[in-house]
C-alpha cells in the first residue's frame, strides 16, 4: 500500500494540499497526460503553490481554494483522491470522506494520512504549551482519526470498499533546536495560534517546547518518535 502511488495519464485531487508539497510529486508521476488539481482552504496556500508552478513551469498542476467538506468539482471526475496530514484540520470528517467518495470514478481510490496516536509522537507536548497560551485548545481532535480504527471506519462509513488501514512509526530528525522548533511553529496545527503571540510569548513557548523534547537529544540533534495511520479504499 503506497499512499502518493498513481499512474501515468491519471486525473488525481490533493486535498489539504498547502504549498504542493505532495501535488508536485503526484504531477511527475500522472505525466503530461494527467493532471492533478490541488485544493486548500486558505488563500494564501492556493497563491503560493501557483507560484510555484509557473516558476517550475508545471502546466499539469492547478491549485483552487476549496474546503474538503464541499468539493467544488462534479461527481465522479477523479482517479485518485488524496488528502497527506490534512483531514486532522476538517471540523466534519465524515463529510469530507463522504466528499471524496462522490467525486472519484467507478474502480477508483482514495488515500488519507493522519498522524497516529498522540502517545507515540514526541512533539505531542506543544498543544498544551500552546493552549496555555490562548482561550480555547488548538485542533483539540487532532489526533482523534490516528486512534484505534476510527480512520478505517471514516473511510466505512462513506462506501469505500478493500479498506486497508497501515500504522507506521517514523522518526523527525532535527539538526538543531532552530530547526526542530521551525517545523513546529511555522507550520502545523498551532502555526495560526504562534504567529498571534508577542515576541515574549514566542521565546517562552519555544523555551518550554525544547524542554518537552529533551528526552529526544542526540549527539547531532534530534530524534523524535512519531506515527502515522495510513488508509486506503476504492470507490
Amino acid at each position: 500500500m503506497v499512499f502518493s502511488a498513481c499512474k501515468e495519464g491519471e486525473q488525481v485531487l490533493d486535498i489539504a494540499a498547502g504549498t504542493g508539497l505532495v501535488t508536485f510529486r503526484l504531477a511527475e508521476q500522472v505525466g503530461k497526460r494527467g493532471h492533478v488539481l490541488g485544493t486548500d482552504i486558505s488563500e494564501e496556500m492556493v497563491k503560493l503553490g501557483r507560484q510555484i508552478a509557473e516558476s517550475r513551469k508545471i502546466i499539469n498542476v492547478e491549485f483552487r481554494r476549496m474546503g474538503a467538506e464541499a468539493l467544488e468539482v462534479d461527481d465522479s471526475t477523479f482517479d485518485l483522491v488524496v488528502c497527506a496530514l490534512g483531514m486532522m484540520y476538517v471540523p466534519e470528517i465524515d463529510t469530507a470522506f463522504n466528499e471524496m467518495y462522490r467525486v472519484l470514478k467507478a474502480g477508483g481510490r482514495a488515500s488519507a494520512v493522519v498522524w497516529g496516536q498522540r502517545k507515540n509522537c514526541g512533539w505531542a507536548e506543544i498543544f498544551p504549551i500552546v493552549d496555555a497560551r490562548v482561550s480555547s485548545d488548538v485542533c483539540p481532535l487532532f489526533f482523534q482519526l490516528g486512534t484505534g480504527d476510527l480512520l478505517k471506519k471514516s473511510f466505512d462509513q462513506s462506501g469505500f470498499s478493500d479498506i486497508e488501514v497501515k500504522r507506521i512509526e517514523t522518526t523527525l530528525e532535527y539538526s538543531s533546536t532552530e530547526e526542530a522548533c521551525e517545523a513546529a511553529f511555522l507550520g502545523g496545527p498551532v502555526a495560526l495560534a504562534y504567529a498571534k503571540f508577542n515576541p515574549v510569548m514566542k521565546e517562552e513557548v519555544k523555551a518550554e517546547y525544547i524542554h518537552s523534547i529533551e528526552p529526544f537529544r542526540t549527539a547531532v540533534g534530534y530524534a523524535i518518535p512519531g506515527e502515522f495511520v495510513v488508509g486506503v479504499g476504492y470507490k
